[in-house]
């Protein structure tokens, strides 16, 4: 079959999971149970894929972990489809510009030093996402926001109190808050966010500084519901954040 006629069978209003041929709503899923490895363990994930709807459900692969529990890989087909047409998704609406870009535009616009402090907040001991925003190195070929001429970057690392995160933006009149969650068991951090920002007002900085958060479970959507300018998910890399930060910046007349 050609290209062009796998793209004519295409319906962007009934689109499913593709496997080894379109449309064939093939579906890999993985996932541990309870129970000890063995015949009855294998036949009890094939029917927990049956009671999701999954069709011709099967086990590809199993581990034993011990202790009784067992690692599941399996296959199925799922019949279910979803308008793609139809989606519309809350996204930061911004021009991505790329890290020359971004300190011309502060040469340009800001003419100053754009000061941004970042830090993984509250009990969040994990570093992996404040560091490929603002570490020099970045991440995957995109450099952090230390490297970038015109930016003071400041990461705080990990398990820094909210408290401690606002006053090191008051005392280095920082234009923009990072705020990294990365631990979300039980919604976690949904209280550490929303505290940030009723601290913010508190101070009556909230109004002056652009605050943004960022995690494997922050949306946009959810950002702005909890008082954040914007928030980021995953596959960020530092010019997405400084993009916004820096049109925010000059938006609000904060130069």
């Amino acid at each position: 079959m050609s290209n062009t006629a796998a793209v004519t069978k295409l319906d962007l209003t009934k689109i499913k999971p593709y496997g080894d041929t379109l449309n064939d709503g093939q579906v890999q899923m993985s996932f541990t149970l309870p129970v000890p490895a063995g015949e009855e363990a294998n036949e009890a994930a094939r029917l927990l894929m049956k009671k999701m709807g999954f069709e011709e459900p099967s086990v590809v692969y199993f581990k034993d972990l011990g202790i009784g529990y067992t690692y599941f890989v399996c296959y199925g087909k799922t019949t279910h489809t979803v308008d793609y047409t139809s989606i519309k998704v809350t996204k930061v609406e911004v021009d991505i510009m790329d890290r020359l870009e971004c300190e011309k535009y502060i040469e340009e616009n800001v003419k100053r030093t754009v000061t941004m402090v970042g830090a993984s907040t509250g009990t969040d001991a994990h570093t992996v996402g404040i560091d490929a925003i603002m570490n020099m190195k970045g991440f995957h070929g995109h450099f952090g926001l230390e490297r970038y001429h015109g930016v003071n970057a400041i990461n705080m690392g990990s398990q820094v109190p909210n408290e401690e995160l606002i006053a090191k933006a008051i005392e280095t009149k920082a234009d923009a808050i990072l705020v990294s969650q990365t631990v979300t068991q039980k919604d976690v951090h949904i209280p550490n966010l929303t505290q940030m920002v009723e601290l913010c007002e508190a101070e009556g900085i909230r109004d002056k500084i652009v605050l943004v958060c960022g995690g494997p479970r922050i949306s946009h959507e959810l950002a702005q519901e909890l008082g954040y300018d914007a928030g980021f998910g995953p596959n960020t890399h530092a010019e997405d954040v400084a993009s916004f930060v820096l049109t925010e910046v000059v938006r609000r007349g904060l130069v």
